[in-house]
C-alpha cells in the first residue's frame, strides 16, 4: 500500500497535450437536480385572489334580495330579550303547526281506496237508501221498500195505457162501448165499491174488452181497469164480480206498482253485481246474466208478488164487505175459478214458481179473514141497505127460501 502511494506521489502532472485516461466508477450516478428554490415557490407569497367573470343574479333571486331589509344600527332596546322570547315563541307554535300537518294523511282519493273500502262505501250506502225508503202499508200492517212518487207511478202508468191500446187495436180486440150490459154491470158495482176504497169516482176508468176466452182483469196506475168479458161468465152476481173488482181497486189503493218497481231496480243491482262476480270467480258472465234474473225473480220477485196478491186479496174483501156485499160469495168465486182452469186443461205451475198464490191458498187465507169480513159487513147496516133483487138472486143460487 505504501509504495503505491508512492508511485503515485512521484508521478509528474500530464499535461495538456497528454492523453487522459478516465478510470469509469461502477457507482451509477444521477443527474443533477435543479435547485429547490427554483421548482417550489416561496411559503411566504401571497397567493392571487381567484375571481370569475361576473353573472348576473336571476330575476326571481333579485326580487328575493330585494326583500331583505337593510340592516340598520339601532339604539340599545331594554325589551329586546321579550322581543326575542315572542319571536321564538311564535316560531315554535308555528313550527308545531307545520309538524302536524306534516304528521297528517293524506285526504283519500278515488285511486287511493281499495275494492273493500270502495264496497264497504257501497253497501253502507245502499243500507242507508233501503231503510230511509221503508214503509208501512196502512191497511195490512206489511213493511216494504218503495222510493216512487205517485206522479212517476203514474206517469209510467199513463205510457202503458197508450201501449195497451195501440196493442189491442193492431190485434183486432174491441173495447165495448158504455151503453153495452156488460158494462153497465161492471160500472154499476164499481160505483159502489169506489166510496170506500178512498179515491173520488172520477180518478178511474172502467174498459170491458171482448174476450169470452180469457178470464182476467188488471188495473193500471191512475185508476184504469181492464175487465175481460172471460171473466164476467164466472162471476154469477154481483158479489163474486165485486171479488174482482175490489181486488184490483185493492191494488192500486196499496200502490203495489211503485213497490214492484222500487224492487226492480234493486234487483237489478243484484243481477249486475252477479255479472260481475261471475266475471271475477270464472263463472261466466253470459251464463249468470241468462241464471241470474231467473234467480233473483225466484228468490225476491214470486214471493213479492205472491205478497202483493195475498194483500190485495185482503183488501178487496174487507172493501166489499163495507159496500154491502156479501164477502162468502168470495169463497165460492175462487172454487169456480180452480174448476174452471182444471176443465180448460190449464197445466198447474207451483207456487213457488208463480206469481200468484193458488186458488186452493186463496180460499184458505179468506177463510181466515171471513170473520173479519162479517164484521164489516154488519157493521155496515146491509140488511137495510141490500135491494131485495140481489137478495132473491142470491137465494135462488144458494137453493135458500127467503121467508116474508
Amino acid at each position: 500500500m505504501s509504495s503505491f502511494l508512492s508511485l503515485l506521489a512521484a508521478r509528474p502532472p500530464l499535461s495538456s497535450s497528454a492523453p487522459r485516461i478516465l478510470l469509469r466508477s461502477r457507482v451509477p450516478v444521477s443527474p443533477p437536480r435543479p435547485a429547490i428554490s427554483r421548482s417550489i415557490p416561496a411559503l411566504s407569497t401571497p397567493r392571487k385572489p381567484f375571481r370569475c367573470p361576473h353573472q348576473p343574479l336571476p330575476q326571481r333571486q333579485q326580487r328575493w334580495y330585494a326583500r331583505i331589509p337593510p340592516e340598520r344600527h339601532t339604539p340599545h332596546n331594554p325589551n329586546r330579550n321579550q322581543d326575542y322570547i315572542d319571536t321564538y315563541a311564535h316560531r315554535v307554535t308555528n313550527n308545531e303547526h307545520y309538524v302536524r300537518l306534516q304528521a297528517a294523511k293524506p285526504l283519500p282519493t278515488p285511486s287511493g281506496l281499495s275494492m273493500t273500502a270502495v264496497a264497504a262505501i257501497a253497501v253502507v250506502s245502499a243500507c242507508i237508501f233501503y231503510f230511509y225508503n221503508l214503509e208501512t202499508v196502512p191497511i195490512s200492517g206489511r213493511t216494504r221498500f218503495n222510493f216512487y212518487s205517485s206522479d212517476a207511478v203514474n206517469k209510467v202508468g199513463e205510457q202503458e195505457y197508450k201501449r195497451l191500446l195501440a196493442s189491442l187495436e193492431d190485434q183486432g180486440t174491441r173495447v165495448l162501448p158504455d151503453w153495452d150490459p156488460r158494462t153497465a154491470r161492471v160500472k154499476r158495482v164499481m160505483q159502489k165499491l169506489i166510496p170506500f176504497s178512498g179515491m173520488a169516482v172520477n180518478d178511474w176508468e172502467i174498459y170491458v174488452i171482448e174476450s169470452p176466452s180469457q178470464a182476467n182483469a188488471f188495473v193500471l196506475p191512475g185508476g184504469k181497469v181492464f175487465v175481460f168479458s172471460g171473466i164476467l161468465n164466472l162471476a154469477r152476481n154481483d158479489s163474486q164480480l165485486a171479488t174482482v173488482l175490489g181486488h184490483e181497486i185493492a191494488h192500486n189503493v196499496a200502490e203495489h206498482v211503485a213497490e214492484r218497481l222500487s224492487a226492480s231496480f234493486g234487483t237489478n243491482i243484484l243481477i249486475y253485481s252477479a255479472v260481475i262476480l261471475g266475471g271475477v270467480f270464472g263463472l261466466g258472465p253470459l251464463l249468470m246474466w241468462f241464471v241470474g234474473p231467473w234467480a233473483t225473480e225466484v228468490a225476491f220477485g214470486f214471493p213479492m208478488s205472491r205478497k202483493q196478491e195475498s194483500e190485495a186479496d185482503y183488501i178487496g174483501l174487507m172493501i166489499m164487505a163495507q159496500a154491502c156485499y156479501d164477502p162468502r160469495e168470495a169463497v165460492d168465486f175462487w172454487a169456480r175459478m180452480e174448476r174452471a182452469g182444471k176443465a180448460s186443461g190449464q197445466e198447474e205451475v207451483p207456487e213457488w214458481a208463480s206469481t200468484h198464490p193458488t186458488n186452493l191458498n186463496r180460499i184458505k187465507k179468506i177463510q181466515e179473514w171471513m170473520p173479519e169480513a162479517m164484521d164489516k159487513w154488519s157493521q155496515s147496516d146491509c140488511s137495510t141497505t141490500t135491494s131485495f133483487a140481489d137478495l132473491f138472486r142470491m137465494a135462488l143460487e144458494r137453493g135458500q127460501v127467503i121467508i116474508v
